[in-house]
């Protein structure tokens, strides 16, 4: 038999992503939606699917799933409905889970990313259905220790769930992580989930397969694998392009061109292993929930979410541009979150300069939220006062460097103008020019060799200069004692 060879293959990947909502409660009931806490200490009657009981939805997340289908550029429903998605398995105690099967709330959506060419590349949205969460299995008891069974934990059961399936656009391991890195800045941004994959708020599940053209022109199609719940965007990354190896290997080596299957991702060794065959629709025996009514969704209800959205991230990047001369860094950091570019955009309205506002954010207010382990939007800081600083600033009224960084502090605990926050903290400057004279004429008499230096060429010394009378004069403004220094030693 002649060997195989593969001359060409093309990389087909879609994206199965699931979101939890940020809601405060569950999807069909009220107990807690919340990381963490005592296992099975967040579940209530419907959670556990005891005898009697009865699913009521949530609005919330219904509302926030709209949003992300918004921005995604997705039809919205105007008729849907809840189905049952009937299967057994430990971790779901109604033995079905509600979901969406023929009328997803959000379709035919797109997300245009960087690709690795560097080109925009554009990945369709095929659905964005709602659904509920399943328990979680844990095969170590709390606190690591060995046992040798499964146990269950229901807290993750019943939470809101936002499934997102894109069509095979993505062609690469790396524009496969650029995807899902994106799509967690946008729902962040959108405030409808935390996002963090570390506490399993967003699971990714890539559908690959590959199209292998032989040495003879002929083209095999291997079948679609789907790797299972991957929590990391490097795992993300690895697991699709050892998927990718294996297949064109296993076909090099068998012919074989698989079956659909599921796969697991393997940390220790870096590759996915067999998990089980797919199913398909049918079998989960879909049928409409007899318990919940039909979701209808009106034009009012509509342009209300669209207008809670506002300006999306690429909107506001290029306004941030274009319109208040931001540097393309600077503008990407604070067009990606919501809560920065709203305090960016409030303080600009409130008068102030926006690259001298910019630089505030960037400096001494990302420094505390990282000394804080907070979020810039939870740092109580008020637009206004923030102008009020930055024109402290542009005045020479303060410095930019650590006064600034300590008025700004401040302002989160005081709701009080700046200016007086500044004079309380001692931290106005001065710009007479009699005690700046002064002092600049005491150092001259005693640094002759600065002066020296200065009228030699050496112009760091001037910079050795301004800072002695900083030092020896409190509350000097410095750009007019380099100013005054200047003057004086250029008549020397």
């Amino acid at each position: 038999m002649a060997a195989r060879v593969c001359k060409s293959y093309k990389v087909l990947v879609g994206m199965e992503i699931h979101v939890q909502l940020a809601t405060h409660s569950k999807m069909f009931t009220g107990a807690a939606n919340g990381f963490g806490g005592e296992p099975n200490s967040q579940v209530d009657e419907v959670v556990l699917g005891l005898p009697g009981t009865l699913p009521v939805m949530n609005k919330r997340a219904v509302e926030y799933s709209i949003k992300v289908g918004l921005a995604l550029g997705c039809q919205i429903a105007k008729h849907t409905k809840w189905d049952r998605k009937s299967y057994y398995y430990p971790d779901l105690p109604k033995n079905y889970q509600i979901s969406q099967y023929d009328l997803p709330l959000c379709y035919e959506g797109e997300f245009t990313i960087a690709g690795e060419d560097g080109q925009p590349k554009t990945v369709r949205i095929r659905r964005a259905h709602l659904e509920e969460d399943a328990g979680k299995l844990m095969h170590e008891a709390p606190g690591g220790y060995a046992i040798d069974h499964s146990i269950v934990d229901l807290n993750r059961a019943g939470t809101p769930l936002l499934e997102i399936v894109t069509e095979p656009d993505l062609s690469s391991p790396k524009d496969v992580a650029t995807f899902g890195q994106e799509l967690q800045k946008l729902v962040q941004f959108l405030g409808v989930s935390e996002a963090q994959m570390q506490m399993g708020h967003m699971r990714f599940e890539p559908n690959i397969n590959v199209h292998i053209t032989d040495q003879d022109g002929i083209v095999h199609k291997t079948a679609i694998t789907e790797i299972k719940n991957l929590n990391s965007f490097s795992v993300l990354e690895r697991a699709t392009a050892f998927e990718i190896a294996r297949q064109l290997r296993e076909w090099e080596e068998t012919g074989s061109l698989g079956k659909k299957s599921t796969y697991g991702w393997d940390e220790a060794s870096g590759s996915t292993f067999f998990q089980r065959f797919k199913e398909d629709a049918h079998e989960y025996r879909y049928f409409p929930d007899p318990d919940l009514v039909p979701v209808e969704v009106d034009d009012a209800w509509l342009a209300t979410l669209k207008a809670e959205i506002g300006e999306m991230p690429a909107a506001r990047l290029k306004r941030y541009i274009e319109a208040l001369g931001l540097p393309l860094a600077d503008a990407t950091l604070l067009a990606g979150d919501h809560a920065t570019g709203q305090l960016l955009d409030g303080a600009v309205a409130a008068g102030a300069s926006a690259k001298r506002v910019a630089n505030l954010i960037l400096s001494h207010g990302r420094r505390i939220a990282n000394e804080r382990a907070l979020p810039l939007g939870r740092l109580n800081l008020k637009p206004g006062r923030l102008a009020e600083l930055a024109r402290l600033i542009d005045e020479n009224k303060i410095a930019a460097a650590e006064p600034a960084g300590k008025v700004l502090e401040r302002l989160m605990e005081q709701d009080a103008p700046a200016e007086q926050i500044a004079t309380e903290l001692g931290l106005i400057q001065s710009s007479d020019t009699g005690p700046i004279d002064a002092a600049i004429d005491a150092l001259i008499a005693q640094n002759p060799k600065s002066l020296q230096d200065y009228r030699g060429g050496k112009q760091a010394a001037l910079g050795a200069l301004v800072g002695m009378i900083m030092k020896g004069g409190k509350g000097l403004n410095a750009k007019v004692v380099q100013e005054r220094l200047r003057e004086k030693l250029g008549q020397g």
